[in-house]
């Protein structure tokens, strides 16, 4: 459920997702960075409008964590029938791991970067989607009310020495 635009819609995510530090060279950095990470991101939004399930996959390119939360950003690779995503296009995801218990069941929350959350508001035709940089996201602004997401801590390394 989106908090600020209630809907039938059921909108699911599922992250997995583990670090890499400098494991994959950009120009200018052959290291790589501390954030680097592999793993898949999932996403199944049912239109109940449209009673229709879109569904997307992408591979995680950043991640990092902090105690109990977590930001990543993954690259589309697979776009189901109809789906409204672009392969190649970069997203941005926050996890909240509020842990057992909570007044959402399970206290976690959730972070995505498009649907109003990460807007250019200048041009002439109005706001339009502005691009994500790799593990940049909102803040986890939408209760989790099925399912539990787990976050293991783990500081960002320092560089490898030559």
């Amino acid at each position: 459920m989106l908090p600020y635009h209630r809907d039938e819609d059921v909108r699911s995510f599922s992250f997995d997702a583990v670090a890499a530090p400098y494991s994959r060279p950009l120009p200018g950095i052959p290291t790589g960075l501390p954030t680097d990470a592999r793993g898949t991101v999932r996403i199944s939004h049912y239109s109940a409008e449209r009673d229709v399930t879109y569904t997307a996959e992408g591979r995680v390119d950043c991640l990092v964590t902090g105690p109990r939360s977590a930001t990543l950003t993954a690259v589309i690779t697979k776009v189901g029938p109809g789906g409204p995503l672009d392969i190649g296009l970069r997203l941005g995801f926050s996890v909240y791991d509020g842990g057992k218990g909570g007044k959402n069941r399970s206290g976690d929350r959730v972070g995505f970067s498009w649907n109003g959350v990460n807007l250019l508001p200048e041009g002439a035709g109005g706001p339009e989607d502005a691009p994500v940089g790799t593990c940049m996201a909102p803040a986890p602004y939408a209760p989790v009310t099925r399912g539990d997401y787990t976050v293991v801590h783990a500081e960002l390394p320092p560089p490898p020495q030559p």
